[in-house]
């Protein structure tokens, strides 16, 4: 057996002299075996070949489309097996903006949304706490309202004014809506003013006191003269250093 396979070997390299060949202790690993064993490899499927069943149609219906490449649908598709839509008409109808409507107070007399320097700075000054306390309580709803609705306009003027990058009439803008403020807090002060009055004279009555006859009258004529010294106030000894009237009057 080793002989044999010495020879085959020689006989590949062309009958190489014997200086060539390996060591005879290694003759044993130079066998070249005849017969190769089938069973040293395995199928990854012990299911025969001829028994493979073989589908002939794609159980996916969109393999092969692709919006990135264009390939478009597999199948033919049929434009006459669903009829094309029809346009619906819109039934609304545009209407036209009413001239009153309550959004028009958010803008100027003008209705333009950014106001200009001068229209921002013609303003006169704020109401001061001591006119406050004359006037009623539906006068105080009222002027409260008045300068909500100022300030209402003055920040949708800013804002425009913002989106547009106008560069002009932040000062003016600033000094119209700080006007305004200081009517608003006046009319808290007042209002605050008329609650702790109201509520000293609740606990004065909750524990027993009673105003007498003479105090009552004193009580009117007081009301009556300051009545008398605001309506004289207001229909105006006007002085020429006294020409500047409130922001806002009801």
């Amino acid at each position: 057996m080793h002989s044999r396979s010495i020879s085959r070997l020689l006989s590949q390299h062309g009958g190489s002299p014997l200086a060539d060949l390996p060591p005879i202790f290694l003759a044993p690993s130079l066998q070249f075996p005849l017969i190769h064993n089938l069973s040293q490899c395995s199928r990854f499927s012990t299911t025969s070949p001829g028994l493979a069943r073989h589908r002939k149609d794609d159980l996916s219906r969109q393999r092969g489309v692709s919006a990135i490449h264009r390939t478009g649908p597999r199948f033919r598709l049929s434009v006459h097996k669903y009829p094309l839509p029809t346009p619906a008409p819109d039934p609304k109808v545009l209407r036209e903006p009413s001239s009153k409507h309550g959004l028009w107070g958010f803008f100027g007399e003008d209705r333009q949304a950014v106001m200009t320097p001068e229209d921002e700075y013609a303003h006169g000054r704020s109401w001061t706490i001591d006119e406050l306390r004359n006037k009623s309580w539906e006068d105080l709803h009222c002027l409260w309202w008045v300068c909500a609705k100022e300030r209402n306009k003055i920040a949708t003027s800013q804002t425009e004014r913002l989106r547009l990058k106008a560069g002009y009439g932040d000062f003016e803008s600033q000094n119209r809506d700080k006007t305004v403020f200081k009517t608003q807090q006046a009319i808290k002060m007042v209002l605050r003013e008329r609650w702790h009055a109201w509520s000293d004279a609740r606990e004065l009555f909750s524990n027993g006191y009673r105003p007498t006859p003479e105090e009552e009258v004193m009580e009117d004529e007081f009301q009556e003269g300051t009545n008398g010294e605001a309506q004289t106030s207001d229909a105006g000894d006007a002085s020429p250093q006294q020409t500047e009237k409130p922001a806002h009057s009801t």
